[in-house]
């Protein structure tokens, strides 16, 4: 025996945590193995359809493809955001057609349910293959074999292949709008203040919206401020509007918000200093700096090496209003008017206030909606006086009286050219009467 002719207990100890640690390595080697890319044909061009939408059925497979991203941050692998049923997706191939040697490699992936599902059977899920050491694909197929035709297969492009400059300081990332979505005075007034605040770039991933947001839509994504990412979760999968799985048959929980999340990070790992993830009522409003810039200096200063900054949500009642800004022009605009809405509801004993972030997104693996799961760096709960969500939307504690609520006017610091600029989208996309 390995261990034998050792007398003591701390030696027969030692001993066997050597050999546990020699059985552990040489597992790890032999599965790091097993996901090496294999070549298993050569080929002179590269087979498939190019998979156009934003999201893709493997078939028969209980697997979602949404899109593929070239991740170095560890190794040479490429990440794959999809959605998978968490119990009956077991396996899964990427096959890599190199055109440079017209050779085509399998790689076993590496299937990483994130944790946070709230109990849907479908959750969002990273599909990992480590890539050919000889060759940078553009493309990749994900099939349940390692072998077999895969000529109709969907190839996806591999994006973030190139690094790219940051074009942009700020993106907000904005999923999913769905349920005929018509709250378009607020929209138009939280796009405003993005503005205002700093933002250049703004994704909102879509399922639907009435006629009119279409038009405010179309408006932003011509202006070059909105990018629209078609959402249509609900033709693959029985969707729930809550977060939590509620025993009602669907499949997957609030129209598959957090892989819209997460696949935001990565679209714009290259092309952007910061990703905002919040939803389109709430606005990160800084209390002692003017914009997001300067605050994000600071915060950075303070807090080296963070990489995720928590912001806490404080619900303003849309029911609860003030007679200030009651514009007549707005009036005809279906939607809520946020700047009569600054009263904000107390902190609950024993709840404790959900946040949203900013994140730098090159250091992100994976997204929650109000924490990261996985990032290089620390998380920060940036402090009120600082920063605080302005979240205009239903009471949460509705029978609460007007006394008990905290008048905060902290938005109204903006409310000239927060009204000027409405003014001018209102007329433009002519929902306004113009002069």
């Amino acid at each position: 025996m390995l261990c034998a002719g050792k007398k003591s207990y701390f030696a027969a100890a030692v001993c066997i945590m050597t050999v546990t640690s020699m059985l552990a390595v040489s597992y790890l080697r032999l599965q790091r193995l097993s996901h090496q890319p294999k070549v298993i044909q050569e080929s002179r061009r590269c087979r498939g359809k190019i998979a156009l939408s934003t999201i893709t059925a493997l078939e028969g497979n209980k697997t979602f493809i949404i899109s593929p991203y070239f991740d170095d941050r560890e190794s040479k692998v490429t990440r794959v955001i999809g959605i998978v049923h968490h119990e009956d997706v077991k396996q899964l191939y990427c096959w890599f057609c190199c055109q440079a040697d017209g050779k085509i490699y399998v790689s076993k992936a590496k299937i990483d349910v994130h944790s946070d599902r709230f109990g849907f059977p479908y959750g969002a899920a990273d599909i990992v293959c480590l890539e050919p050491k000889n060759c940078d694909p553009t493309h990749v197929s994900i099939h349940q074999s390692s072998y077999g035709n895969t000529d109709q297969l969907p190839r996806f492009e591999i994006k973030n292949r190139k690094p790219e400059t940051f074009s942009v300081d700020f993106t907000v990332c904005i999923s999913a709008m769905f349920g005929n979505y018509n709250n378009v005075l607020q929209f138009i007034q939280s796009m405003e203040m993005y503005k205002i605040l700093g933002v250049q770039k703004v994704v909102i991933y879509k399922n639907n919206c009435s006629h009119l947001m279409e038009k405010v839509l179309k408006f932003y994504i011509e202006e070059g401020t909105v990018e629209v990412i078609p959402w249509p979760i609900n033709s693959h999968l029985r969707v729930s509007s809550k977060w939590r799985f509620m025993q009602d048959g669907t499949d997957i929980g609030y129209y598959g918000q957090i892989t819209a999340l997460n696949d935001c990070i990565y679209r714009n790992m290259e092309r952007t200093k910061f990703v905002v993830l919040n939803d389109a009522d709430e606005i990160i409003l800084p209390l002692k700096h003017p914009d997001w810039k300067t605050m994000m200096n600071s915060l950075q200063e303070q807090n080296p090496g963070t990489s995720v900054f928590l912001f806490e949500n404080h619900i303003f009642p849309e029911t609860v209003s003030s007679p200030m800004f009651n514009i007549s022009s707005w009036n005809t605009v279906p939607g809520v008017n946020i700047l009569q809405h600054v009263y904000r509801e107390p902190d609950r004993k024993e709840v404790i206030n959900p946040r949203k972030m900013i994140v730098d997104p090159r250091k992100v693996i994976q997204t929650s909606v109000h924490s990261v799961l996985h990032a290089y760096g620390k998380s920060v709960n940036v402090p009120m006086d600082v920063a605080l969500i302005y979240h205009c939307r239903k009471a949460l504690q509705g029978d609460l009286p007007r006394e008990s609520l905290i008048r905060d006017t902290t938005l109204w610091r903006y409310n000239s050219s927060l009204i000027m600029n409405v003014n001018k989208i209102l007329s433009q996309t002519m929902l306004q009467p113009q002069n």
